[in-house]
Protein backbone atom coordinates (compact mmCIF):
# COMPACT_ATOMS: atom_id res chain seq x y z
CA UNK A 1 0.00 0.00 0.00
CA UNK A 2 1.47 3.38 -0.98
CA UNK A 3 2.13 6.31 1.26
CA UNK A 4 -1.12 8.10 0.44
CA UNK A 5 0.13 11.42 1.82
CA UNK A 6 2.15 11.86 -1.40
CA UNK A 7 -0.95 11.89 -3.59
CA UNK A 8 -3.07 15.03 -3.97
CA UNK A 9 -6.58 13.58 -3.79
CA UNK A 10 -5.65 11.32 -0.88
CA UNK A 11 -4.18 14.35 0.92
CA UNK A 12 -7.42 16.24 0.32
CA UNK A 13 -9.45 13.37 1.81
CA UNK A 14 -7.25 13.31 4.88
CA UNK A 15 -7.61 17.08 5.24
CA UNK A 16 -11.39 16.65 5.08
CA UNK A 17 -11.20 14.10 7.88
CA UNK A 18 -9.22 16.53 10.00
CA UNK A 19 -11.84 19.21 9.30
CA UNK A 20 -14.52 16.95 10.78
CA UNK A 21 -15.98 15.38 7.64
CA UNK A 22 -16.60 11.67 7.29
CA UNK A 23 -16.60 9.33 4.32
CA UNK A 24 -20.35 8.95 3.92
CA UNK A 25 -21.21 12.67 3.73
CA UNK A 26 -17.94 14.07 2.40
CA UNK A 27 -18.45 17.13 0.24
CA UNK A 28 -17.29 16.71 -3.37
CA UNK A 29 -13.62 17.10 -4.19
CA UNK A 30 -12.52 17.98 -7.73
CA UNK A 31 -9.01 18.06 -9.14
CA UNK A 32 -8.15 21.20 -11.08
CA UNK A 33 -5.38 22.19 -13.48
CA UNK A 34 -2.94 25.07 -13.07
CA UNK A 35 -5.58 27.54 -14.27
CA UNK A 36 -8.14 26.30 -11.73
CA UNK A 37 -10.29 24.49 -14.28
CA UNK A 38 -11.75 21.09 -13.27
CA UNK A 39 -10.09 18.09 -14.88
CA UNK A 40 -11.86 15.15 -16.52
CA UNK A 41 -15.50 16.17 -16.44
CA UNK A 42 -18.10 13.93 -18.10
CA UNK A 43 -18.84 15.58 -21.46
CA UNK A 44 -20.78 15.02 -24.66
CA UNK A 45 -19.81 11.77 -26.39
CA UNK A 46 -17.92 10.31 -23.43
CA UNK A 47 -18.20 6.71 -22.26
CA UNK A 48 -18.82 5.78 -18.63
CA UNK A 49 -18.43 2.46 -16.81
CA UNK A 50 -20.29 2.45 -13.48
CA UNK A 51 -18.50 -0.45 -11.81
CA UNK A 52 -20.67 -0.79 -8.71
CA UNK A 53 -22.61 -3.96 -7.99
CA UNK A 54 -25.95 -4.39 -6.19
CA UNK A 55 -27.60 -1.51 -8.03
CA UNK A 56 -30.58 -0.36 -5.99
CA UNK A 57 -28.63 2.75 -4.89
CA UNK A 58 -27.09 3.28 -8.32
CA UNK A 59 -30.31 3.61 -10.32
CA UNK A 60 -31.00 7.29 -9.70
CA UNK A 61 -27.58 8.64 -10.68
CA UNK A 62 -27.50 6.47 -13.80
CA UNK A 63 -31.00 7.63 -14.76
CA UNK A 64 -29.88 11.26 -14.44
CA UNK A 65 -27.49 10.67 -17.35
CA UNK A 66 -29.24 8.14 -19.59
CA UNK A 67 -32.99 8.76 -19.23
CA UNK A 68 -34.58 10.44 -22.24
CA UNK A 69 -37.31 12.11 -20.19
CA UNK A 70 -36.04 13.38 -16.87
CA UNK A 71 -38.20 15.84 -14.90
CA UNK A 72 -36.27 16.01 -11.64
CA UNK A 73 -33.72 18.75 -12.42
CA UNK A 74 -32.19 20.52 -15.41
CA UNK A 75 -29.42 18.65 -17.20
CA UNK A 76 -26.83 19.65 -19.74
CA UNK A 77 -27.65 18.84 -23.41
CA UNK A 78 -25.02 16.10 -23.56
CA UNK A 79 -25.19 12.48 -24.67
CA UNK A 80 -23.09 9.89 -22.87
CA UNK A 81 -22.74 6.15 -23.37
CA UNK A 82 -22.95 3.98 -20.24
CA UNK A 83 -22.03 0.46 -19.23
CA UNK A 84 -22.79 -0.86 -15.76
CA UNK A 85 -21.20 -3.73 -13.91
CA UNK A 86 -24.57 -5.34 -13.14
CA UNK A 87 -28.16 -4.60 -14.09
CA UNK A 88 -29.41 -1.75 -11.93
CA UNK A 89 -32.82 -1.64 -13.60
CA UNK A 90 -34.01 -3.34 -16.82
CA UNK A 91 -35.35 -0.05 -18.25
CA UNK A 92 -32.04 1.84 -18.10
CA UNK A 93 -30.45 2.51 -21.50
CA UNK A 94 -27.05 0.98 -20.70
CA UNK A 95 -24.87 -2.00 -21.60
CA UNK A 96 -24.62 -4.49 -18.73
CA UNK A 97 -21.37 -6.38 -18.16
CA UNK A 98 -22.79 -9.06 -15.90
CA UNK A 99 -26.49 -9.40 -16.71
CA UNK A 100 -28.65 -11.14 -14.14
CA UNK A 101 -28.74 -14.89 -14.39
CA UNK A 102 -32.45 -14.37 -14.62
CA UNK A 103 -35.14 -14.07 -12.05
CA UNK A 104 -35.17 -16.79 -9.44
CA UNK A 105 -38.39 -18.73 -9.87
CA UNK A 106 -40.37 -20.83 -7.41
CA UNK A 107 -39.53 -18.51 -4.53
CA UNK A 108 -41.43 -18.39 -1.26
CA UNK A 109 -43.85 -15.68 -2.42
CA UNK A 110 -44.48 -17.32 -5.78
CA UNK A 111 -45.09 -20.72 -4.19
CA UNK A 112 -47.46 -19.34 -1.56
CA UNK A 113 -49.37 -17.49 -4.27
CA UNK A 114 -49.69 -20.63 -6.41
CA UNK A 115 -51.15 -22.40 -3.39
CA UNK A 116 -53.92 -19.83 -3.30
CA UNK A 117 -52.89 -18.29 0.02
CA UNK A 118 -52.70 -14.62 0.92
CA UNK A 119 -49.56 -13.03 2.29
CA UNK A 120 -48.47 -9.54 3.23
CA UNK A 121 -45.06 -7.85 3.43
CA UNK A 122 -44.63 -5.03 5.93
CA UNK A 123 -41.51 -2.85 5.92
CA UNK A 124 -40.28 0.73 5.99
CA UNK A 125 -39.68 2.27 2.58
CA UNK A 126 -35.95 2.35 3.44
CA UNK A 127 -35.96 -1.43 2.97
CA UNK A 128 -38.95 -1.77 0.65
CA UNK A 129 -36.89 -3.07 -2.26
CA UNK A 130 -35.55 -5.90 -0.13
CA UNK A 131 -38.93 -7.36 0.77
CA UNK A 132 -40.17 -6.95 -2.79
CA UNK A 133 -37.51 -7.21 -5.51
CA UNK A 134 -34.90 -9.27 -3.67
CA UNK A 135 -37.11 -11.52 -1.54
CA UNK A 136 -39.09 -12.28 -4.71
CA UNK A 137 -35.98 -13.45 -6.56
CA UNK A 138 -35.48 -10.19 -8.49
CA UNK A 139 -39.13 -10.08 -9.54
CA UNK A 140 -40.57 -6.60 -9.07
CA UNK A 141 -44.25 -7.36 -9.49
CA UNK A 142 -46.28 -8.89 -6.65
CA UNK A 143 -47.34 -12.50 -7.06
CA UNK A 144 -51.00 -13.52 -6.79
CA UNK A 145 -52.19 -13.12 -3.23
CA UNK A 146 -49.23 -10.88 -2.29
CA UNK A 147 -49.86 -7.53 -0.63
CA UNK A 148 -47.24 -4.92 0.26
CA UNK A 149 -47.69 -2.45 3.08
CA UNK A 150 -44.81 0.00 2.87
CA UNK A 151 -44.46 2.33 5.85
CA UNK A 152 -42.96 5.66 4.68
CA UNK A 153 -39.58 6.25 6.32
CA UNK A 154 -39.10 9.45 8.31
CA UNK A 155 -37.94 12.67 6.72
CA UNK A 156 -34.78 13.76 8.49
CA UNK A 157 -31.82 16.08 8.14
CA UNK A 158 -28.36 14.60 7.76
CA UNK A 159 -27.22 11.08 7.06
CA UNK A 160 -28.92 8.99 9.75
CA UNK A 161 -32.56 8.91 10.88
CA UNK A 162 -33.42 8.82 14.60
CA UNK A 163 -32.85 5.38 16.18
CA UNK A 164 -36.55 4.62 16.53
CA UNK A 165 -37.18 5.13 12.78
CA UNK A 166 -40.72 3.80 12.11
CA UNK A 167 -40.41 0.61 14.14
CA UNK A 168 -43.65 1.29 16.01
CA UNK A 169 -45.59 1.83 12.78
CA UNK A 170 -44.20 -1.41 11.34
CA UNK A 171 -45.30 -3.23 14.50
CA UNK A 172 -48.77 -1.66 14.40
CA UNK A 173 -49.24 -2.64 10.75
CA UNK A 174 -48.10 -6.16 11.62
CA UNK A 175 -50.56 -6.42 14.51
CA UNK A 176 -53.36 -5.33 12.22
CA UNK A 177 -52.41 -8.06 9.73
CA UNK A 178 -52.13 -10.67 12.50
CA UNK A 179 -55.70 -9.95 13.51
CA UNK A 180 -56.87 -10.60 9.95
CA UNK A 181 -57.56 -14.36 9.88
CA UNK A 182 -57.54 -14.41 6.06
CA UNK A 183 -53.85 -13.43 5.94
CA UNK A 184 -51.95 -16.73 5.86
CA UNK A 185 -48.36 -15.45 5.85
CA UNK A 186 -46.75 -12.25 7.10
CA UNK A 187 -43.18 -11.24 6.24
CA UNK A 188 -41.99 -8.28 8.30
CA UNK A 189 -38.75 -6.31 8.38
CA UNK A 190 -37.49 -3.89 11.04
CA UNK A 191 -34.63 -1.89 9.50
CA UNK A 192 -33.31 -0.04 12.57
CA UNK A 193 -30.34 -2.20 13.59
CA UNK A 194 -28.86 -2.29 10.09
CA UNK A 195 -29.47 1.37 9.23
CA UNK A 196 -28.33 2.88 12.55
CA UNK A 197 -25.63 0.23 12.91
CA UNK A 198 -23.66 1.82 10.07
CA UNK A 199 -22.86 4.77 12.33
CA UNK A 200 -20.31 5.30 15.08
CA UNK A 201 -22.97 6.40 17.56
CA UNK A 202 -22.91 3.69 20.22
CA UNK A 203 -25.90 4.98 22.18
CA UNK A 204 -28.01 5.46 19.05
CA UNK A 205 -27.26 1.90 17.99
CA UNK A 206 -28.21 0.50 21.39
CA UNK A 207 -31.44 2.51 21.29
CA UNK A 208 -32.19 1.09 17.84
CA UNK A 209 -31.62 -2.47 19.07
CA UNK A 210 -33.84 -1.92 22.11
CA UNK A 211 -36.56 -0.31 20.01
CA UNK A 212 -36.72 -3.30 17.67
CA UNK A 213 -36.78 -5.64 20.66
CA UNK A 214 -39.70 -3.74 22.23
CA UNK A 215 -41.73 -3.67 19.01
CA UNK A 216 -41.01 -7.35 18.44
CA UNK A 217 -42.52 -7.97 21.88
CA UNK A 218 -45.75 -6.22 20.88
CA UNK A 219 -46.03 -8.39 17.79
CA UNK A 220 -45.17 -11.67 19.51
CA UNK A 221 -47.92 -11.23 22.09
CA UNK A 222 -50.55 -10.85 19.36
CA UNK A 223 -49.08 -13.72 17.33
CA UNK A 224 -49.44 -16.01 20.34
CA UNK A 225 -52.96 -14.76 20.97
CA UNK A 226 -53.93 -15.48 17.35
CA UNK A 227 -52.04 -18.81 17.28
CA UNK A 228 -49.78 -17.63 14.46
CA UNK A 229 -46.40 -19.35 14.33
CA UNK A 230 -43.69 -16.67 14.54
CA UNK A 231 -40.23 -17.25 13.07
CA UNK A 232 -37.78 -14.62 14.37
CA UNK A 233 -34.58 -14.27 12.36
CA UNK A 234 -32.35 -11.78 10.49
CA UNK A 235 -30.73 -11.31 7.09
CA UNK A 236 -27.15 -10.65 8.25
CA UNK A 237 -25.18 -9.37 11.22
CA UNK A 238 -23.94 -5.84 11.91
CA UNK A 239 -23.46 -4.49 15.43
CA UNK A 240 -22.77 -7.71 17.29
CA UNK A 241 -19.19 -7.32 16.01
CA UNK A 242 -18.67 -3.56 16.22
CA UNK A 243 -14.90 -3.63 16.57
CA UNK A 244 -12.08 -4.75 14.38
CA UNK A 245 -9.49 -6.90 16.22
CA UNK A 246 -7.39 -3.76 16.85
CA UNK A 247 -10.29 -2.02 18.59
CA UNK A 248 -11.25 0.43 15.84
CA UNK A 249 -14.95 0.65 14.99
CA UNK A 250 -16.31 -1.54 12.21
CA UNK A 251 -19.46 0.08 10.79
CA UNK A 252 -20.04 -2.63 8.20
CA UNK A 253 -21.79 -5.95 8.03
CA UNK A 254 -20.34 -9.10 9.59
CA UNK A 255 -19.84 -12.77 8.85
CA UNK A 256 -21.72 -13.84 11.99
CA UNK A 257 -24.66 -16.24 11.94
CA UNK A 258 -28.10 -14.89 12.81
CA UNK A 259 -30.68 -16.08 15.32
CA UNK A 260 -33.61 -18.28 14.40
CA UNK A 261 -36.38 -18.68 16.98
CA UNK A 262 -39.63 -20.60 16.55
CA UNK A 263 -42.38 -19.14 18.72
CA UNK A 264 -45.36 -21.50 18.56
CA UNK A 265 -46.72 -22.54 21.96
CA UNK A 266 -49.77 -23.90 20.11
CA UNK A 267 -47.52 -26.51 18.43
CA UNK A 268 -46.20 -28.60 21.32
CA UNK A 269 -43.35 -30.94 20.50
CA UNK A 270 -42.13 -29.02 17.46
CA UNK A 271 -38.52 -27.85 17.69
CA UNK A 272 -35.70 -26.66 15.44
CA UNK A 273 -32.53 -28.34 14.26
CA UNK A 274 -29.00 -26.96 14.23
CA UNK A 275 -26.79 -26.45 11.21
CA UNK A 276 -29.01 -24.40 8.93
CA UNK A 277 -28.65 -21.27 6.85
CA UNK A 278 -30.87 -18.59 5.36
CA UNK A 279 -31.81 -20.93 2.50
CA UNK A 280 -33.66 -23.12 5.00
CA UNK A 281 -36.12 -20.44 6.07
CA UNK A 282 -38.42 -20.61 3.02
CA UNK A 283 -38.73 -24.42 3.20
CA UNK A 284 -39.52 -24.04 6.90
CA UNK A 285 -42.35 -21.61 6.16
CA UNK A 286 -43.79 -23.89 3.48
CA UNK A 287 -43.55 -26.86 5.82
CA UNK A 288 -45.50 -25.01 8.51
CA UNK A 289 -48.10 -23.88 5.97
CA UNK A 290 -48.52 -27.42 4.68
CA UNK A 291 -47.29 -26.54 1.18
CA UNK A 292 -44.95 -28.86 -0.69
CA UNK A 293 -41.71 -27.09 -1.47
CA UNK A 294 -40.67 -26.77 -5.14
CA UNK A 295 -37.95 -29.09 -6.39
CA UNK A 296 -35.74 -26.02 -7.03
CA UNK A 297 -35.61 -25.31 -3.28
CA UNK A 298 -32.65 -27.28 -2.03
CA UNK A 299 -32.96 -25.88 1.51
CA UNK A 300 -34.53 -28.05 4.19
CA UNK A 301 -37.03 -27.23 6.88
CA UNK A 302 -35.50 -26.24 10.19
CA UNK A 303 -38.36 -27.79 12.15
CA UNK A 304 -38.10 -31.16 13.89
CA UNK A 305 -40.33 -33.12 16.21
CA UNK A 306 -43.86 -34.34 16.25
CA UNK A 307 -44.97 -33.50 12.74
CA UNK A 308 -48.27 -35.28 13.27
CA UNK A 309 -49.17 -32.57 15.79
CA UNK A 310 -48.25 -29.74 13.47
CA UNK A 311 -51.16 -27.49 12.52
CA UNK A 312 -50.83 -27.63 8.74
CA UNK A 313 -53.64 -25.13 8.23
CA UNK A 314 -52.04 -22.60 10.56
CA UNK A 315 -50.64 -19.17 9.80
CA UNK A 316 -47.00 -18.06 9.87
CA UNK A 317 -45.21 -14.74 10.48
CA UNK A 318 -41.56 -14.31 9.46
CA UNK A 319 -40.11 -11.47 11.57
CA UNK A 320 -36.80 -10.18 10.16
CA UNK A 321 -34.64 -8.14 12.52
CA UNK A 322 -32.47 -6.60 9.82
CA UNK A 323 -28.78 -6.61 10.83
CA UNK A 324 -29.25 -8.55 14.09
CA UNK A 325 -26.29 -10.95 14.24
CA UNK A 326 -25.61 -13.64 16.84
CA UNK A 327 -22.30 -13.73 18.72
CA UNK A 328 -21.41 -14.84 22.27
CA UNK A 329 -18.31 -12.70 22.81
CA UNK A 330 -19.29 -9.55 24.71
CA UNK A 331 -16.39 -7.44 23.42
CA UNK A 332 -17.77 -4.93 20.94
CA UNK A 333 -21.16 -6.66 20.95
CA UNK A 334 -23.79 -3.93 20.98
CA UNK A 335 -26.60 -6.48 20.79
CA UNK A 336 -25.52 -7.76 24.20
CA UNK A 337 -24.96 -4.24 25.51
CA UNK A 338 -28.50 -3.12 24.60
CA UNK A 339 -31.61 -3.87 26.61
CA UNK A 340 -33.26 -6.82 24.83
CA UNK A 341 -35.60 -8.53 27.31
CA UNK A 342 -37.90 -9.82 24.58
CA UNK A 343 -35.24 -11.61 22.51
CA UNK A 344 -33.53 -12.83 25.67
CA UNK A 345 -36.79 -14.43 26.84
CA UNK A 346 -37.69 -15.84 23.43
CA UNK A 347 -34.32 -17.54 23.00
CA UNK A 348 -34.45 -18.95 26.53
CA UNK A 349 -38.06 -20.14 26.29
CA UNK A 350 -38.67 -21.33 22.74
CA UNK A 351 -36.79 -23.58 20.28
CA UNK A 352 -33.92 -21.59 18.80
CA UNK A 353 -30.70 -21.98 16.87
CA UNK A 354 -28.32 -19.93 14.72
CA UNK A 355 -28.19 -20.05 10.95
CA UNK A 356 -25.45 -19.03 8.53
CA UNK A 357 -25.86 -15.72 6.70
CA UNK A 358 -22.46 -15.11 5.08
CA UNK A 359 -19.95 -16.72 2.71
CA UNK A 360 -20.76 -19.62 0.44
CA UNK A 361 -23.88 -20.45 2.45
CA UNK A 362 -25.47 -17.43 0.74
CA UNK A 363 -23.62 -17.47 -2.59
CA UNK A 364 -20.69 -15.26 -1.56
CA UNK A 365 -16.95 -16.05 -1.60
CA UNK A 366 -15.79 -18.00 1.43
CA UNK A 367 -12.49 -16.14 1.51
CA UNK A 368 -11.65 -12.45 1.32
CA UNK A 369 -8.28 -11.54 -0.25
CA UNK A 370 -5.95 -10.16 2.41
CA UNK A 371 -8.45 -10.50 5.25
CA UNK A 372 -9.49 -13.30 7.60
CA UNK A 373 -12.97 -14.76 7.45
CA UNK A 374 -15.63 -15.28 4.83
CA UNK A 375 -17.38 -12.57 2.82
CA UNK A 376 -19.82 -10.71 5.06
CA UNK A 377 -23.53 -10.89 4.41
CA UNK A 378 -25.67 -8.01 3.22
CA UNK A 379 -29.34 -7.11 2.91
CA UNK A 380 -29.64 -7.87 -0.80
CA UNK A 381 -28.12 -11.32 -0.51
CA UNK A 382 -29.82 -12.03 2.80
CA UNK A 383 -33.34 -11.31 1.58
CA UNK A 384 -32.67 -13.08 -1.72
CA UNK A 385 -31.78 -16.28 0.12
CA UNK A 386 -34.58 -15.96 2.67
CA UNK A 387 -37.00 -16.07 -0.25
CA UNK A 388 -35.17 -18.35 -2.69
CA UNK A 389 -34.69 -21.41 -0.49
CA UNK A 390 -31.52 -22.29 -2.38
CA UNK A 391 -28.02 -20.87 -2.94
CA UNK A 392 -27.95 -18.16 -5.64
CA UNK A 393 -24.42 -17.27 -6.86
CA UNK A 394 -23.85 -13.57 -6.21
CA UNK A 395 -22.71 -11.03 -8.77
CA UNK A 396 -19.56 -10.52 -6.72
CA UNK A 397 -18.69 -14.20 -6.98
CA UNK A 398 -19.31 -14.18 -10.74
CA UNK A 399 -17.09 -11.09 -11.18
CA UNK A 400 -14.26 -12.58 -9.15
CA UNK A 401 -14.46 -15.83 -11.12
CA UNK A 402 -14.25 -13.76 -14.35
CA UNK A 403 -11.18 -11.84 -13.17
CA UNK A 404 -9.52 -15.09 -12.15
CA UNK A 405 -10.15 -16.89 -15.45
CA UNK A 406 -9.50 -13.82 -17.63
CA UNK A 407 -12.98 -13.57 -19.16
CA UNK A 408 -13.46 -10.22 -17.38
CA UNK A 409 -10.98 -8.66 -19.80
CA UNK A 410 -12.99 -9.86 -22.82
CA UNK A 411 -16.35 -8.74 -21.47
CA UNK A 412 -18.41 -7.33 -24.39
CA UNK A 413 -19.87 -4.41 -22.41
CA UNK A 414 -16.46 -3.27 -21.17
CA UNK A 415 -14.92 -3.70 -24.62
CA UNK A 416 -17.78 -1.71 -26.19
CA UNK A 417 -17.11 1.24 -23.88
CA UNK A 418 -13.33 1.14 -24.06
CA UNK A 419 -13.05 0.51 -27.79
CA UNK A 420 -15.74 3.15 -28.38
CA UNK A 421 -13.77 5.77 -26.44
CA UNK A 422 -10.58 4.87 -28.32
CA UNK A 423 -12.32 4.86 -31.73
CA UNK A 424 -14.26 8.09 -31.18
CA UNK A 425 -11.38 9.96 -29.59
CA UNK A 426 -13.50 10.61 -26.50
CA UNK A 427 -12.89 9.88 -22.86
CA UNK A 428 -13.56 6.91 -20.61
CA UNK A 429 -14.83 7.51 -17.08
CA UNK A 430 -14.72 4.87 -14.35
CA UNK A 431 -17.29 5.64 -11.65
CA UNK A 432 -17.95 3.78 -8.42
CA UNK A 433 -17.32 2.99 -4.78
CA UNK A 434 -13.80 3.32 -3.39
CA UNK A 435 -13.67 0.52 -0.87
CA UNK A 436 -11.77 -2.70 -0.39
CA UNK A 437 -14.83 -4.89 -0.01
CA UNK A 438 -18.04 -2.87 0.14
CA UNK A 439 -21.24 -4.70 -0.74
CA UNK A 440 -21.45 -2.15 -3.59
CA UNK A 441 -18.09 -3.04 -5.08
CA UNK A 442 -14.34 -3.16 -4.71
CA UNK A 443 -11.27 -1.21 -5.75
CA UNK A 444 -9.99 -4.54 -7.09
CA UNK A 445 -12.70 -4.37 -9.77
CA UNK A 446 -11.61 -0.81 -10.56
CA UNK A 447 -7.99 -1.91 -10.88
CA UNK A 448 -9.00 -4.66 -13.27
CA UNK A 449 -10.78 -2.08 -15.44
CA UNK A 450 -7.73 0.19 -15.43
CA UNK A 451 -5.54 -2.72 -16.57
CA UNK A 452 -8.02 -3.56 -19.31
CA UNK A 453 -8.14 0.07 -20.51
CA UNK A 454 -4.36 0.05 -20.80
CA UNK A 455 -4.43 -3.19 -22.81
CA UNK A 456 -7.00 -1.76 -25.22
CA UNK A 457 -5.16 1.53 -25.55
CA UNK A 458 -7.71 4.04 -24.29
CA UNK A 459 -6.03 7.45 -24.31
CA UNK A 460 -7.95 9.38 -21.64
CA UNK A 461 -9.26 7.63 -18.52
CA UNK A 462 -10.70 9.40 -15.49
CA UNK A 463 -11.73 7.91 -12.16
CA UNK A 464 -14.59 9.37 -10.11
CA UNK A 465 -14.96 7.79 -6.69
CA UNK A 466 -17.54 7.53 -3.94
CA UNK A 467 -16.53 7.05 -0.33
CA UNK A 468 -18.42 5.08 2.28
CA UNK A 469 -17.30 4.06 5.74
CA UNK A 470 -19.40 0.90 6.02
CA UNK A 471 -17.14 -1.99 6.89
CA UNK A 472 -13.98 0.12 6.74
CA UNK A 473 -11.60 1.35 9.39
CA UNK A 474 -11.47 5.08 10.26
CA UNK A 475 -9.80 7.17 7.57
CA UNK A 476 -9.26 4.13 5.34
CA UNK A 477 -10.80 6.06 2.44
CA UNK A 478 -7.63 8.15 2.10
CA UNK A 479 -5.57 4.96 1.89
CA UNK A 480 -7.71 3.49 -0.90
CA UNK A 481 -7.70 6.78 -2.81
CA UNK A 482 -3.92 6.93 -2.59
CA UNK A 483 -3.76 3.29 -3.70
CA UNK A 484 -5.72 4.07 -6.87
CA UNK A 485 -3.68 7.23 -7.55
CA UNK A 486 -0.55 5.11 -7.24
CA UNK A 487 -1.99 2.43 -9.54
CA UNK A 488 -2.73 5.03 -12.23
CA UNK A 489 0.82 6.35 -11.89
CA UNK A 490 2.27 2.85 -12.12
CA UNK A 491 0.21 1.99 -15.21
CA UNK A 492 0.91 5.34 -16.85
CA UNK A 493 -2.81 5.58 -17.52
CA UNK A 494 -5.72 7.34 -15.90
CA UNK A 495 -6.20 10.11 -13.37
CA UNK A 496 -8.24 9.97 -10.19
CA UNK A 497 -9.95 13.33 -10.56
CA UNK A 498 -12.93 13.56 -8.20
CA UNK A 499 -14.50 12.14 -5.08
CA UNK A 500 -17.78 12.42 -3.17
CA UNK A 501 -19.45 10.87 -0.12
CA UNK A 502 -21.89 8.11 -1.08
CA UNK A 503 -24.67 9.86 0.86
CA UNK A 504 -24.97 12.24 -2.10
CA UNK A 505 -24.55 9.83 -4.99
CA UNK A 506 -26.00 6.49 -3.85
CA UNK A 507 -29.50 7.45 -2.85
CA UNK A 508 -32.56 5.21 -3.12
CA UNK A 509 -35.26 7.39 -1.57
CA UNK A 510 -35.67 9.77 -4.55
CA UNK A 511 -33.83 12.63 -2.90
CA UNK A 512 -33.19 14.27 -6.24
CA UNK A 513 -31.41 17.22 -4.67
CA UNK A 514 -28.60 14.84 -3.68
CA UNK A 515 -28.46 13.35 -7.16
CA UNK A 516 -28.38 16.82 -8.71
CA UNK A 517 -25.41 17.67 -6.49
CA UNK A 518 -23.66 14.51 -7.73
CA UNK A 519 -24.55 15.27 -11.35
CA UNK A 520 -23.12 18.77 -11.12
CA UNK A 521 -20.01 17.36 -9.45
CA UNK A 522 -19.44 15.01 -12.39
CA UNK A 523 -20.41 17.35 -15.24
CA UNK A 524 -19.55 20.84 -14.00
CA UNK A 525 -16.82 20.01 -11.51
CA UNK A 526 -18.64 21.65 -8.61
CA UNK A 527 -16.75 20.92 -5.41
CA UNK A 528 -13.68 21.89 -3.41
CA UNK A 529 -10.75 22.29 -5.81
CA UNK A 530 -7.73 20.03 -5.41
CA UNK A 531 -4.49 20.89 -7.17
CA UNK A 532 -2.87 18.00 -9.06
CA UNK A 533 0.54 19.24 -8.05
CA UNK A 534 2.16 17.00 -5.40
Amino acid sequence: MPDDTTYPLAEAVRAAYHAGEDDETMEPLVCVDTTGQPIGRISDGDYVIFYDIRGEREIELTEAFVARDFPHFLREPITTQWATMTEYHPDLNVRVAFPPLGAVHNTLSETVGKAGLRHVKIVESEKGVHLSHFLNGRNNEPFPGEERRIVPSLEFAGYLPPPEMRADAVASATIEALRDPTMDLLIVNWANVDVIGHSEDREAIKQAVSMVDAQLGRVIEVAKEMKVTALVTADHGTVEKWYYPDGTIDTGHTDSPVPFVLVAPHLPGVGVRDGGSLVDVAPTVLDLLGIEKPAAMTGKSLTVGRTDRRDKSGRVAVLILDGWGARDDAWGNLILEAQTPVMDTLQATYPSTRIEAAGEAVGLPNTVPGRPGKTVGNSEVGHMHLGAGRIVPSDRLRIEWAIADGSFFENPAFRWAMEGARRDGTRLHLLGIISFYSSHGSVEHLKALLHMARQIGVQEVYVHGMLGRRGEKPESGAIYVGDIEAECERLGLGQFVSLIGRFWSLDREYNWDRIEKSYRWLVHGEGRPVSREK
